[in-house]
């Protein structure tokens, strides 16, 4: 059997090999080295149906090592995945092609999650296995699946990795094998140059079970996976010694073989070594069915499944659903009736407050929302009363205590929302997405419907002076392709914004809200108006002399001004741009009939960077903004110190009129 093994394992090293070499780039040492672990994983342990890739009930793969993607693609070729065809494979890393240099979310391919940067599959795959154990504890006779991650000595290297890997083992996530391939080395040489760390201590030490094999070795392999598999109190580790580049001549063990290909002659001796005497791309038609074979074990499972998921109701399997992302439709004025009812009372309040209040109706209404926060509940305002706290003994909740951990919380976010069922929202400060940003990136970057929950907008939060004072955060967020980014200015606008982020399909969003109370300035609608990105909130463009474009908590400054202006005899109207995003995707006379046309004077006001709004409104503007780190001061101070008051704006606005 080791040898037949060994034969199997070979049909990925020189898929990946031929595929390198083809390209001209890659990493081909990964798979060189893992390709006996993977072998025993999907012979003897995965769970998995190449015909129905999104079979719900499936194991979960990731590769936290992405740039080792061709591994990957090779074994869901061989495996025969219907649409990663050997045309695929010989078009590794080409334009068009569906194998990219680092795998790429896409079920019908199997690839269960984009990775590449360093550690974040580590928190997807604890994200993922999380997912498992909320929904097994709702429906513990039709889910169970295990999840596995592929990680690399600089996936562990990584901060969130750790972060993720403690997360993990606090949780008690048994159904979490993670597989290190332990090969000491990285691109700038051996480990050693840049570390000391007790892997196995750290991970004991986090709540995690340890396991040591040769990586190299089929029968240690299957030994330790049968271990992991039987584990039910804590995550498993694996960790594979192995060689990278395993079975090159010259290069193996050392950082040549881990990003370049091998070149012809190394690779020809590989093939020698191996006794592999085929064709680039060639598989043996004996060798191919065996692989083919591997997953009929699993039809046992795969048909008991479906036929439990069809005994349960369809308001259950409806909840169940994966990756069709269920469609939410929420009436604005049936579905947020303490939202509705707050805005009747009209007392100032800061958006934080006014998102508990549409959270206390969403929660209601939207059973698959996973709350959280990375240790900033009670200033985030994302728990609501009667959300029950998920803890190791009590999976069955829906609030998650993420601890000081922005980055791991943002990833583990990404894990729950992949398999489409669950709705994942975390509350941090907004000066802290930067900690989270590259996990935000890949939620934007799948498509997933993540929802981040950013307070303490800007200098409105005060004392806590500059390190805590987001100045240019909210602008970067609008930069990135595929995230929509809402900053309301009152309860009515914050209960839009969580009516566009749940209804979309495929986007993640962040919304932005106040620490300070600000008054509540819309009546409560039917009719959403955020949608369209920014309105007309007050005024009219017949006959105006200006236009004032403002989002969140300068919205009032913003109608202050306005005031005075009128005082000065300008007439002018007052646009809310509640999400700059949805703004920038209407055409250009979609944008003039809200903020007028380009020889109207137009004047921004935002607590934030000033650069960038020429290129939004597509006009000349005069930016009222911070472009400074902010102050320690009441927040009163500090915006009387950047020359954010209606009297300050208001004087150079009337001077910019005259003129």
């Amino acid at each position: 059997m080791t040898a037949q093994i060994k034969k199997l394992a070979n049909c990925i090293r020189f898929l990946s090999i031929d595929a390198i070499e083809k390209a001209k780039s890659g990493h081909p040492g990964l798979p060189m080295g893992m390709a006996d672990v993977m072998t025993v994983l999907y012979k003897d342990f995965l769970k998995y149906n190449p015909k129905d890739p999104k079979w719900f009930n499936r194991d979960r793969f990731v590769l936290s090592a992405g740039h080792g993607s061709m591994m990957l693609y090779a074994i869901l070729y061989l495996t025969g995945y219907k649409s990663m065809t050997i045309d695929q494979i010989k078009r590794f890393r080409q334009l068009g092609s569906e194998t990219p240099g680092h795998p790429e979310y896409n079920l019908d391919y199997g690839i269960e999650t984009t990775t590449g940067p360093l550690g974040q599959g580590v928190a997807n795959a604890v994200g993922i296995a999380f997912s498992e154990r909320i929904r097994a504890s709702k429906y513990p006779d039709i889910i169970d699946y295990d999840t596995y991650v592929l990680a690399g000595d600089g996936c562990l290297m990584e901060g969130i990795a750790f972060e993720a890997i403690s997360f993990a083992g606090h949780q008690k996530l048994s159904k979490l094998t993670l597989l290190f391939d332990d090969n000491g080395i990285t691109i700038d040489g051996k480990t050693d140059l840049s570390i000391s760390v007790d892997h196995e201590k750290l991970f004991e030490s986090c709540g995690w079970g340890v396991l040591k094999i040769d990586g190299h070795n089929p029968k240690e392999i299957h030994k330790a996976l049968s271990e992991a598999r039987k584990q039910n109190e804590k995550p498993m580790a694996i960790f594979c010694k192995t060689i990278i580049g395993f079975g090159a001549p010259n290069k193996s063990g050392t950082e040549a073989v881990h990003g370049s290909p091998l070149g012809k002659d190394e690779a020809g001796l590989v093939r020698k070594n191996f006794n592999w005497p085929y064709e680039p791309f060639e598989i043996p038609s004996d060798l191919k069915q065996a692989w083919e074979e591997m997953s009929l074990r699993c039809m046992e499972s795969y048909t008991s499944s479906l036929q439990k998921l069809n005994q349960i109701s369809a308001e259950q399997k409806d909840h169940l659903q994966t990756q069709d992302k269920r469609e939410i439709h929420l009436n604005l004025d049936v579905d947020f009736p303490s939202a509705k009812l707050a805005c009747l009372e009209a007392k100032d309040m800061a958006t934080r407050k006014c998102s508990e209040i549409v959270l206390s109706d969403l929660f209601k209404k939207v059973p698959e929302l996973i709350g959280g926060s990375a240790d900033l509940t009670g200033s985030n305002n994302t728990l609501i009363k009667g959300m029950q706290i998920i803890q190791a003994d009590r999976p069955n909740g829906n609030y998650i205590h993420y601890g000081i951990r922005e980055h791991a919380m943002a990833g583990i976010m990404n894990g729950l929302a992949l398999d489409g069922s669950l709705i994942p929202y975390g509350g941090t400060f907004l000066v802290f997405s930067d900690y989270c940003r590259p996990s935000i990136r890949l939620s934007a970057l799948m498509g997933l419907k993540v929802i981040y929950v950013f307070t303490h907008d800007s200098i409105g939060l005060g004392e806590d002076g500059p390190t805590h004072q987001p100045i240019e955060q909210l602008m970067s967020l609008r930069l990135i392709p595929g995230l929509n980014v809402f900053r309301p200015a009152d309860l009515v606008e914050t209960a839009e914004a969580w009516h566009c982020a749940l209804q979309e399909k495929d986007k993640p969003s962040a919304i932005v809200l106040s620490r300070q109370n600000l008054p509540q300035i819309n009546h409560w609608r039917q009719e959403n108006r955020t949608v369209s990105g920014a309105y007309i909130i007050s005024g009219s463009l017949i006959q105006s002399q200006y236009t004032i474009i403002a989002t969140g908590s300068e919205v009032s400054l913003a109608l202050a001004v306005q005031e005075n202006l009128k005082k000065l005899g300008f007439k002018g109207t007052v646009v809310s741009m509640p999400c700059v995003n949805y703004f920038e995707s209407l055409n250009k006379p979609e944008k003039e009939k809200i903020i007028g046309c380009n020889e109207l004077p137009k004047f921004v006001i935002e607590a934030g960077v000033s650069i960038g709004w020429t290129s939004i409104l597509e006009q000349n503007v005069t930016v009222f903004g911070v472009d400074d780190f902010g102050v320690s001061a009441p927040k009163d101070d500090a915006y009387s110190y950047f020359q954010l008051t209606p009297e300050d704006i208001t004087k150079k606005i009337s001077k910019s009129l005259n003129n």
